[in-house]
Order: C-alpha cells, then sequence, then structure tokens
C-alpha cells in the first residue's frame, strides 16, 4: 500500500510538472502528428482572430486538421539565398528562363505596356521577377498555404512573429475575398502565392484587378502584372532610372563604402570616383551603393542605384536582386534581338 501511495505521488507530481511547463513549447516534446490546438501560441491566436470577428468553432475547426510540416521547416532554415553568388546565379541566369521570358512576354505584351505606362516600371523587371519566382507561372508551389504559415508560425522561432503576422493577414484576406474553405490555397513552403509569390500582407496590400474582372487574381497573368508593377511603385520605383552597373575598383577603398547585403543607397557616384572606382556603364540614379558579390570567376563589384533598393524590398537578398536584374537585362536583349530578327525575316 504505501508502494502504491509513492508511485501515486510521482504521477501525479510528474503531471503536476507538465500542466506547469505547458506555457513553455519545445519543439522536441511534441510528436509531429500533434494538434495544433494544444500549442499556448495557437490558443491565443485563435482568442485573438475572434476578436477580429472570427467565428471560433470555425477555427477551431480548421485547425484541428493542420499539421506541422517538417519540409517546410527544412525549407525554411536552408533558403536559396544562403548559397554563394556563384551558386545563386546560375538558378536563374540559364537559357530556359530566358527563351520563356521572351514568350511570356510577347503573349503578355498588352498588359505588361499597360503596366509600365501607369507605374513608370519596365516590362522586362516585371517579367524577370515572375520568372525568378515561378517560372512564368509554371511552379507557382504545391504546398497547403495554411498548412505553411500555421506549420512556421508556430515551429519556426527564429521568424514565428513574422509568421504569425501573416497568419493572421490570410485569414483576412481569404474573407475579404470571399473565400469559403482555406485549405484551398497553394503557394510557397513560406505561403507566397500566385505567379508574383505575393506573401498575405502583400496580396492584401498591393495586388490589384487589373484585367477589371472584378477579382484580385495572382494566379492570372495579368493581374500578376499588374500587381509587381504595383508592388515597386509603391515602394518608391524611380521612372527612368537604372538599377546596376558593373564596376572596377582602381585602388582601396574605405570598407564601410562596400556594402554585401540590401543596405538602402546612401552615397553620390562622385564620390565613389573621387576613390577610383569606375562605372563600366551608364548609372543614373539619385543614390548609389557599392556592391560586393562572390561570383564563378572571383569577387564582382556593382554600382547599385535606388530601383536595385526596391527589388531587395521583394526579396530581402541582394543576390535576388541581381538575378532579378541580370534576368531582365537577357530577356530584354533577347526580345530585341528576335524584334530586329523578324523585320528582317529571319
Amino acid at each position: 500500500m504505501k508502494k502504491l501511495f509513492c508511485l501515486l505521488s510521482v504521477i501525479l507530481s510528474l503531471l503536476c510538472s507538465a500542466e506547469s511547463s505547458a506555457e513553455v513549447y519545445s519543439r522536441a516534446q511534441i510528436s509531429p502528428a500533434a494538434n495544433y490546438l494544444s500549442y499556448p501560441a495557437m490558443r491565443a491566436f485563435i482568442e485573438r482572430m475572434v476578436q477580429r470577428g472570427f467565428d471560433r468553432n470555425y477555427l477551431v475547426q480548421t485547425f484541428s486538421r493542420i499539421r506541422r510540416d517538417e519540409k517546410i521547416l527544412s525549407s525554411a532554415a536552408n533558403p536559396a539565398e544562403k548559397k554563394p553568388w556563384r551558386n545563386y546565379r546560375p538558378i536563374f541566369l540559364n537559357e530556359t528562363r530566358i527563351r520563356s521570358g521572351v514568350n511570356f512576354w510577347n503573349m503578355h505584351q498588352q498588359a505588361l505596356q499597360a503596366a509600365t505606362q501607369r507605374y513608370g516600371v519596365p516590362a522586362e523587371y516585371i517579367v524577370a521577377i515572375i520568372g525568378v519566382e515561378t517560372l512564368y507561372g509554371r511552379n507557382t508551389g504545391k504546398y497547403n498555404v495554411l498548412r505553411s504559415l500555421t506549420t512556421l508560425a508556430m515551429d519556426f522561432p527564429k521568424r514565428s512573429a513574422f509568421y504569425l503576422s501573416e497568419l493572421e493577414h490570410y485569414f483576412q484576406l481569404i474573407r475579404e475575398e470571399g473565400l469559403l474553405n482555406p485549405m484551398l490555397l497553394r503557394g510557397s513552403y513560406a505561403g507566397a502565392m500566385g505567379l508574383g509569390q505575393f506573401i498575405s500582407s502583400s496580396y492584401r496590400k498591393f495586388a490589384i484587378d487589373f484585367n477589371g474582372d472584378g477579382h484580385r487574381d495572382l494566379w492570372n497573368p495579368e493581374d500578376a502584372i499588374g500587381s509587381v508593377a504595383n508592388y515597386f511603385y509603391h515602394h518608391g520605383w524611380q521612372r527612368g532610372a537604372d538599377v546596376a552597373v558593373p564596376a572596377l575598383l582602381g585602388r582601396d577603398i574605405p570598407g564601410d563604402l562596400v556594402s554585401t547585403d540590401a543596405s538602402k543607397p546612401r552615397l553620390l557616384l562622385p564620390l565613389l570616383q573621387q576613390y577610383g572606382v569606375q562605372a563600366l556603364g551608364k548609372i543614373n540614379s539619385t543614390h548609389v551603393g557599392l556592391l560586393e558579390l562572390f561570383g564563378a570567376s572571383g569577387v564582382e563589384y556593382w554600382i547599385t542605384g535606388d530601383n536595385f533598393y526596391v527589388i531587395t524590398r521583394y526579396n530581402h537578398s541582394p543576390k535576388y536582386a541581381m538575378a532579378v536584374f541580370q534576368l531582365a537585362q537577357e530577356i530584354k536583349n533577347r526580345k530585341n534581338l528576335q524584334s530586329i530578327n523578324k523585320k528582317k525575316g529571319i
């Protein structure tokens, strides 16, 4: 009897300990099949959404079907932007994306012209964004957006606050767009959607109905084209300004003038020229920066402009912005050559 009492005391102690530590979540303690409704963070999220007018039963029933996705967590921990520029560049600068970009441009030329005229963003940059993001709509993502956002909000501590915010925006988005089933939408592992891969908050703020059918549908090429241009416009795209140009360094320059990240341009071109920096081409921009990348042939230097920084507002990696810039130039050059050959009857 005494042994039984001691055993019961130990069990009771363990139960109390587990209950007192319930608010401290560790992924290692939760089975992959665990229901997210058991997470304190999820319970707090549901309370917040109820205060915003969502039905509690609807939220509980929805999240009861969501399970953690380890592949999503692995992808989030190892994004392509971690690769050095020499390995990152070939992913996007290849014949398939260039040729398909010209085809996409030819197919949607009217919408691209309208977007450029309205927002001042050249067609090649709109096309390049869509090419980098989804190969012109061929790969808009296979992940359940709700599962992606929930997994990252609950189980990716490094950016949990960001993904909790995006999860809230997602529910507000589907309510605004009149979608009854939050499980239907598919996107990237990070919950980005459509040809331009807009996250939920960007979808709500910058997606537009560019074809006039009454819906903001980012899986529709025309709406995607207008929305990408609108995104750049609202992030400060300067009509007629340049993006970047390669540079040569004539001598040592102060280290604080060279950047390896997506910092906002703060220099004037004459200052760089005073330090012997030579622009290998035209760069028309109010402010400039000096970017260092490690390419296949060694260190590369680029003078970047305000519009380069605008591209990094789409993705905060300078390697991403450089891939968009270079792909845009390749597509533009190929399209121009195609037009010349067409005139010659080639």
